[in-house]
């Protein structure tokens, strides 16, 4: 199955996977205006966990017909799956995005694929050239550069960036643990049942132990922020997540990652559009964080 697994993920990728591709780049970029929208009306904690909530209720009618192929044996990756690479980004992004632009959150998403790739060296026995490492060192010194400059310095700030840059690693584990131990399972599987661990959660919390019932009884404008976090819920966390497992498991799970190339193009627009400040003195730390994005997945070896 391994020998299986390797060919499919080393096959040149087709027509109708870089639709998908360009696809999830224009919902994922658009994720982080959303976010933005949805935190002038709720906390991050909320933000976060409606985001988990809604898209556990919109697949949830897939959730029994798919659960019963899952084996007890293997549903600890699917439970570590959905803490990891559904669970954790939303709150940490929502988190971020209140002392950092939307666009920035997009940009420093793309170090997603010097992530991918790193990990894949140190945990999944990923073989790798001088080159592809030199990529990691170069996307994270644009990083490195990018906070830096954007913040001035300040430590505080700097910290909420690196909450962005967090949650880049944790995409970038799920998309080797799904590679390594969930390629068996159609992408449907995999999204339905890792939402039921970190869905329910989120809904009890969001019912129970939060303002979300309140600020939408007594704020005006308030359901407008609660549609366009369901709108980034149904449209880029839910279907789009089927459609990225999907991939993950027809290409590889670093051609996955690449859909962070285009992302922050589409999240600076979004960004300059509604009013936030981007230097131009800015694009040299991106173009190093894209470089190295480039560079850590040429020719690159699987193991």
């Amino acid at each position: 199955m391994a020998a299986q697994h390797r060919s499919q993920s080393d096959a040149k990728p087709r027509g109708i996977h870089w639709l998908a591709l360009v696809l999830l780049v224009l919902v994922w970029g658009s994720s982080f205006i959303l976010i933005k929208r949805g935190l002038v009306f709720f906390s991050s904690l909320e933000v976060g966990a409606m985001r988990i909530a809604i898209s556990f209720l919109v697949l949830s009618p897939l959730l029994i017909k798919h659960l019963k192929k899952v084996p007890l044996s293997r549903l600890k990756f699917f439970i570590l799956a959905g803490i990891i690479g559904n669970g954790l980004p939303p709150f940490l992004f929502a988190i971020a995005q209140t002392q950092i632009d939307s666009y920035m959150a997009g940009v420093l998403n793309a170090l997603t694929p010097l992530f991918t790739l790193l990990v894949g060296i140190l945990f999944f026995g990923t073989r790798s050239r001088w080159l592809n490492v030199a990529g990691v060192v170069i996307g994270l010194a644009g990083a490195i550069g990018l906070l830096t400059m954007a913040n001035d310095g300040q430590v505080n700030s700097i910290f909420y960036g690196l909450l962005a840059v967090a949650a880049a690693l944790c995409y970038a584990i799920n998309m080797n643990l799904i590679k390594r131990y969930l390629s068996d399972f159609s992408a449907l599987t995999i999204t339905s049942v890792v939402f039921l661990f970190i869905g329910i959660p989120s809904l009890v919390y969001l019912l129970a132990g939060s303002r979300m019932l309140n600020t939408l009884a007594s704020e005006p404008g308030a359901w407008a922020g609660f549609g366009y976090i369901a709108l980034l819920a149904i449209v880029g966390t839910a279907l789009a997540m089927i459609i990225h497992n999907w991939l993950i498991k027809q290409t590889s799970a670093l051609f996955t990652s690449t859909v962070t190339y285009l992302m922050p193009i589409v999240s600076i627009m979004w960004g300059v559009a509604d009013g936030e400040a981007f230097l131009v003195s800015y694009l040299a730390s991106i173009a190093l964080i894209l470089a190295g994005v480039y560079l850590s997945g040429k020719k690159r070896e699987r193991g």
